[in-house]
């Protein structure tokens, strides 16, 4: 009796074991959220193991203490205020030391200044912020169909890095014999800009700087309607998978898997992204593009060309920056464009200044759609 209690409670217990290492073998439950119609396959698929880790770095800091509006200017007091000239001296401290806190908590000021002369100019890095500075005010007074009443600061992309994590250069260009060795277009190396996948890894230049046509899904059943072909394809999709992988999202964030390319079933986001990818492409067009002689040789990409934005510079795996949390409100020096921005543009020597032939083409890329005809 006694042998086979003991057999028993040896079986218990090793149902036990088996059952807890099943147990720890089980991934935390996902959670569901219906985008769309039942049975059209619009679901978003939330894993909490995965929001817990990216938690940390979406986590915006606190504000600093609102600076009173009175007194002096800071035009009239230092020298050499190009964009912020019109707050008042309290306001402008404020703002560099939230920027230094966005942009660089370690190295501090010193490294956009000549802590001997703060109105030198002589430091790159100095060029580049006040013009990444007019850069983010143009982003929350013009693209609001894409940032919203939410708008960005400094820290939406830099999270405390003087670089921020997500950008991109031009990938080097592969030598071959007069093109006898063929042209891989960038496929089959895959590469994290696509999600690892075998398509074109440089969706970017197309797509985010030269303006290509992203739509290739025809209006017809039949291939009269379509002339697109699949080797664009797959650039397109490179561009979506990039996409879907910075918002941490899949396709059906914005398309309804039984007619991707139909605009009358598409969900809201997909205007958003509209607007998105075109503000996106005039970012690095008017901002960042010109300023490729600021920036030393080692900074630049192996092409020569300066780090350029894309969706995950500012989303970084989550569907809205730091979750949608509302940082620009506590500085509208940021949601409004200075009055120098107003002022007569700098001489065409100024590398921060886009030509006219870039500034037609900008125009040409940005325009909006119809208010009668869904966006293409």
């Amino acid at each position: 009796m006694k042998q086979i209690q003991a057999i028993r409670s040896a079986s218990a217990l090793t149902v036990a074991l088996v059952l807890g290492l099943l147990a720890g073998c089980e991934r935390p439950p996902v959670d569901t959220v219906q985008r769309g119609y039942r049975g059209t396959g619009m679901e978003q698929v939330y894993n909490p193991r995965l929001l817990a880790e990216q938690a940390a770095a979406n986590e915006a800091p606190a504000p600093l203490e609102a600076a009173s509006p009175d007194g002096p200017k800071a035009g009239q007091v230092y020298q050499n205020v190009k964009v912020l000239g019109h707050l008042s001296v309290g306001e402008f401290n404020r703002t560099m030391a939230a920027m230094t806190a966005w942009v660089a908590p370690k190295q501090g000021c010193v490294h956009c200044h000549n802590v001997q002369n703060f109105a030198d100019d002589s430091l790159y890095p100095k060029l580049v912020a006040r013009r990444m500075l007019t850069m983010t005010q143009t982003i929350n007074t013009d693209w609001q169909r894409h940032v919203g009443k939410t708008g960005v600061t400094c820290y939406t992309c830099h999270r405390g890095e003087p670089v921020p994590k997500e950008v991109w250069f031009q990938p080097l260009m592969p030598k071959s014999a007069n093109g006898l060795a063929g042209e891989r277009a960038g496929q089959n190396a895959p590469a994290p800009s696509v999600g690892l996948a075998a398509l074109p890894n440089d969706p970017f230049t197309a797509f985010l700087l030269d303006g290509e046509n992203i739509r290739v899904a025809g209006t017809e059943a039949l291939p009269s309607g379509n002339r697109q072909s699949i080797k664009q394809a797959e650039w397109t999709y490179g561009l979506m998978m990039h996409m879907s992988k910075s918002l941490g999202v899949n396709c059906t964030q914005c398309h309804n898997t039984r007619s991707l390319g139909s605009w009358e079933n598409s969900s809201p986001p997909r205007v958003t992204a509209w607007h998105g990818i075109r503000m996106t492409r005039a970012l690095n067009l008017e901002f960042l593009v010109p300023l490729t002689q600021t920036f030393p040789a080692n900074r630049l990409g192996p092409m020569g060309d300066v780090a350029k934005v894309n969706c995950a510079t500012c989303h970084q795996g989550a569907h809205k920056p730091l979750y949608g949390a509302e940082m620009a409100k506590f500085h509208p020096e940021l949601m409004m464009k200075s009055p120098s921005l107003m002022a007569p543009p700098a001489a065409a020597s100024d590398p921060a200044v886009v030509s006219s032939e870039d500034l037609n083409l900008l125009r040409g890329l940005t325009s909006e759609p119809a208010k009668t005809a869904a966006p293409g």
